[in-house]
């Protein structure tokens, strides 16, 4: 009994040391793993955001009146793919069309008028012109009557100043002075009525081509007035086929409508009112939000990042693959803007368009756990309680 007695306290202390020993050794082992994982292992950190959105790389363009005015004709359907010019909605524009139609008829009328006027001016020119030609003549006429009918009437009264001096000597008689006297007088009297004449023919000359002046003015001013008018209709037309044009609202750019009011005949919209939005043809990226701290800094181009869109379960259908291509370098409305192009190929059961919402997370570093807990001290000494904040 003693033997087998002492073989079983031998067994107990056999088995009480060796457990606490294999113990350390585990926890020993465990430690050094730990201490080892946290100073070489590597851990990705990602920066996550839930406001993001599959764009096209340009602007969507919107469609919008640029003045009130009513529906004649509305072209706009969801969907539906235009090209820039294409009319989307005409605007009434009765009142510019008349407004043109009497202005062209004015015009029209102008022309055969302004034609009739400087045929009317070239005659008047062309009778001013002949008719002094004929006043000239006439003149030269009237001068050489005057000379021919001055000639007898100096030698008439050369004749009388002899007769004079031979009846002064008592060599005439005094009815022979008297004949000579009054032939002198009379031929005189035909020189001065041939120079009366020449001026009535002169004053004449000089009214007819006053009063072909003052024609001539008249229809120069006329034409004048026309020739000025008709540029002026012209601009009021153009200005009005302007006003037409500007009711007929067409699409900015080529694309495909993505939204579209709901507008019918006779519907009148207002100055600036949206009434779509065109999405153009482009390569598709991803626009993300992220706050200031997460982005500035720490987020920059070419870092890798996954889409996780929000009507597509990623543990179904999978992310989209992207890289960081743009990061803003000024806050707006509290957020930093982060443009991503999608890197290959979208899973397939995911139709990537432009407007699906979703969210992403970019790869920023990869650090040990080691230098996260030394963060994590140095945030909580510098915190004012010692906390985290």
């Amino acid at each position: 009994m003693s033997t087998a007695f002492s073989r079983t306290l031998r067994s107990l202390n056999a088995d009480g040391f060796g457990r606490p020993a294999a113990g350390i050794v585990t926890a020993a082992l465990l430690a050094g793993a730990w201490v080892a994982w946290c100073g070489l292992v590597k851990i990705t950190l990602y920066e996550v955001t839930r406001t993001a959105r599959v764009e096209v790389d340009r602007a969507v363009a919107p469609v919008q009146s640029p003045l009130t005015g009513r529906v004649m004709a509305a072209r706009l359907v969801i969907a539906r793919e235009v090209r820039a010019g294409d009319i989307l909605v005409e605007l009434d524009t009765e009142l510019e069309q008349r407004q043109i139609g009497e202005l062209r008829a004015r015009l029209a009328s102008l022309g055969p008028h302004l034609a009739a006027l400087r045929d009317q001016a070239a005659t008047e020119q062309q009778a001013r012109l002949e008719e002094q030609i004929a006043g000239r003549s006439a003149a030269l006429e009237a001068l050489a009557s005057v000379r021919q009918a001055d000639a007898p009437a100096r030698f008439s009264e050369d004749d009388a100043k002899r007769l004079q001096q031979l009846r002064a000597n008592g060599l005439i008689a005094e009815r022979e002075y008297a004949r000579g006297q009054s032939e002198a007088l009379k031929l005189r009297a035909a020189v001065d009525m041939q120079q009366a004449a020449v001026r009535r023919l002169e004053d004449e000359q000089r009214m007819r081509q006053s009063d072909r002046a003052a024609r001539l003015k008249s229809l120069n001013a006329e034409i004048t007035r026309i020739e000025a008018e008709m540029p002026t209709i012209q601009a009021s037309m153009a200005r009005l086929e302007y006003e037409i044009e500007r009711r007929l609202i067409r699409a900015p750019m080529s694309g495909k409508l993505a939204e579209a009011a709901v507008l019918r005949a006779g519907a009148v919209v207002r100055e600036g009112e949206k009434l779509g939005a065109i999405v153009p043809d482009g390569k598709l990226g991803v626009i993300a939000q992220f706050s200031p701290p997460a982005a500035l800094g720490r987020v920059r181009p070419g870092q890798t990042a996954r889409l996780r869109l929000q009507g597509f379960p990623w543990m179904q259908y999978g992310s989209v693959n992207a890289t960081v291509t743009r990061v803003a370098g000024e806050v707006r409305d509290n957020s930093v803007r982060v443009e991503l192009a999608v890197a290959g190929p979208a899973p397939a059961a995911i139709p990537l368009q432009h407007g699906l919402p979703g969210s992403v997370e970019i790869e920023v570093e990869r650090v040990t756990p080691a230098e996260l807990l030394l963060r994590s001290a140095g945030r909580m000494l510098a915190s004012p309680r010692g906390t985290f904040q």
